[in-house]
């Protein structure tokens, strides 16, 4: 089991349809071949999780490495682990901006702000935290159409 973390910037600003549009798309994709996530979006980057066999996640990782609708891209880790963390999850899309502005504002303290959102870590155990910190939330919206 592998799991690999990428940030990128977008090429034009990030709204709920948009990462609807893009969770969708990846969740047909990704459950043909057994890769789950979750795909975090503020208004102008990503901060994405893929999980599943080596091959598998790095097929899904070229195909958006080639994708124009990003640039800037991070390879923050690609590592070999124990258990999936998002395997209920075949592409899981929150968008931060679709937090409640308290819960926002107490996710830019830890974690800073980029411009005017969340800043998305570098660091593998800090991305790794900011999701589970989300995900421990609860309350994200319905991301299926």
């Amino acid at each position: 089991m592998n799991r690999l973390i990428y940030k990128s910037r977008c090429t034009k600003e990030i709204d709920w349809d948009f990462v609807k549009e893009i969770s969708n798309k990846s969740y047909e994709n990704n459950s043909l071949v057994d890769v789950t996530g979750v795909l975090l979006a503020s208004r102008s980057h990503f901060l994405q999780v893929l999980e599943g066999r080596f091959e598998d996640v790095n097929a899904v990782f070229r195909r958006i490495a080639r994708d124009d609708r990003h640039t800037e891209m991070t390879l923050i880790a690609f590592n070999t682990v124990d258990a999936r963390l998002f395997s209920e999850w075949g592409m899981r899309g929150i968008g931060t901006f679709n937090l409640n502005a308290k819960i926002e504002a107490e996710l830019i303290k830890i974690y800073g702000d980029e411009e005017g959102g969340v800043r998305f870590p570098l660091e593998e155990w800090k991305a790794l935290s900011l999701f589970q910190d989300i995900k421990m939330i609860g309350q994200l919206p319905d991301w299926k159409t």
